[in-house]
């Protein structure tokens, strides 16, 4: 026979899927009462409108029906109070910042986890020398891509002047305010934070380096990333202030440098990458986009030329990873906000993104961070 305490054990084992942890760990738990065969379970929530709670509700459901002598189960569901919130905070900032040793105490230092030497997490910088050449595109999809292949995947829209990302993705809910800590929106089971949450679409950024800073800054450091295994960073054009930036704050992110096969857009993708490596980043690979178009009659037309990826490769001494087709649906998808790699898996836009991913993917990191991982 179950006891309160067995049922307030199963459903604190429940993972969120919006937060990725135990509801126990993040006090989602509320009252617990069994009254014969039957249990009540109340959640917490941090926000009236907290996103997947219906299916967290049913989730929490099933956990306890299948505990010995529980017959029937409800699950409620109430907003959590001001305290309730402000401890979801402070246990969120903990494991941010470091090992919680189970007494509320950090060992860790003010940088989130997985910005630690010590971290599995990669950062991505997907880069190019100017705009048109579908960089948010291929950040999007290919997030969703490595996403896909069962990674943990997180987009940081660092295009703070020219941000697209939110309106790719599609999100249906904002990301959530907790104090001082953002909890990024999930999406295509991709975390995503970008400048365009939090203004109009119409509105411009009309900002001076210090504020793109600091605000860059907040948004690696005080939002809730849990510790992913990619972290892809959507890069502005050229190689300005949010360049730096990146470089100071995210001093392991590998470049990945996205071009069109056009000789033009080939030589300033190529500044991008020179640049990257004064800043001392590893530049790791070039993503040739908009490669061919396929006609009705099968054909394929190279409308913006041919060789300018493997051309740019060749000169940094790098791979060219990958080459995505010029297609409608690509374009279509970004606009609704339903990228191909979800709304069509195995167009071959798509297929060209899970290749990509893939070949990331057995790259493994830029360099190794741990002494003792060293071959000697």
């Amino acid at each position: 026979m179950s006891d309160a305490t067995a049922v307030r054990t199963a459903a604190a084992g429940v993972i969120d899927p919006e937060l990725e942890l135990a509801l126990g760990v993040v006090g989602m738990i509320g009252d617990v009462a069994v009254a014969g065969s039957q249990a009540t379970v109340t959640l917490a929530l941090p926000i009236a409108a907290w996103p997947g709670a219906d299916a967290l509700q049913a989730a929490v459901t099933g956990a306890v029906e299948a505990l010995d002598g529980i017959d029937a189960v409800e699950v409620g569901r109430r907003t959590m109070s001001e305290d309730e919130r402000l401890n979801l905070r402070t246990t969120l900032r903990l494991l941010m910042s470091g090992e919680d040793d189970g007494h509320g105490h950090s060992h860790g230092g003010d940088e989130p986890r997985f910005l630690a030497t010590s971290s599995t997490t990669r950062v991505l910088g997907i880069s190019s020398g100017k705009g048109g050449v579908g960089k948010s595109s291929v950040t999007v999809n290919l997030a969703i891509a490595l996403a896909q292949a069962g990674k943990r995947v997180g987009v940081l829209d660092a295009d703070v002047y020219g941000f697209s990302i939110p309106k790719m993705l599609g999100p249906e809910h904002d990301p959530i305010i907790l104090g001082d800590t953002v909890i990024p929106t999930a999406v295509h089971g991709v975390r995503c934070l970008s400048m365009g949450f939090f203004v109009p679409d119409e509105q411009p950024v009309i900002w001076r380096g210090p504020m793109l800073h600091k605000a860059i800054e907040q948004f690696v450091t005080e939002a809730w990333w849990g510790e992913p295994d990619f972290l892809l960073i959507d890069m502005p054009p050229g190689t300005g202030d949010v360049a730096l930036t990146l470089s100071e704050v995210l001093p392991r992110v590998e470049i990945y440098v996205v071009t069109t096969p056009q000789p033009a857009a080939e030589r300033v993708a190529q500044r991008s990458a020179w640049a990257a490596r004064k800043m001392k980043l590893a530049v790791r690979g070039v993503i040739e986009n908009m490669s061919w178009f396929v006609g009705d009659d099968g054909r394929r037309y190279e409308l913006f030329g041919a060789g300018g990826g493997e051309q740019l490769a060749g000169q940094l001494g790098v791979p060219l990873l990958g080459q995505v087709p010029l297609v409608p649906a690509l374009r279509e998808g970004g606009d609704a906000g339903e990228p191909i790699t979800v709304s069509d898996p195995a167009s071959p836009a798509s297929m060209a993104f899970a290749a990509v991913a893939e070949k990331i993917i057995a790259q493994g990191p830029a360099r190794v961070y741990r002494q003792e991982l060293k071959i000697g």
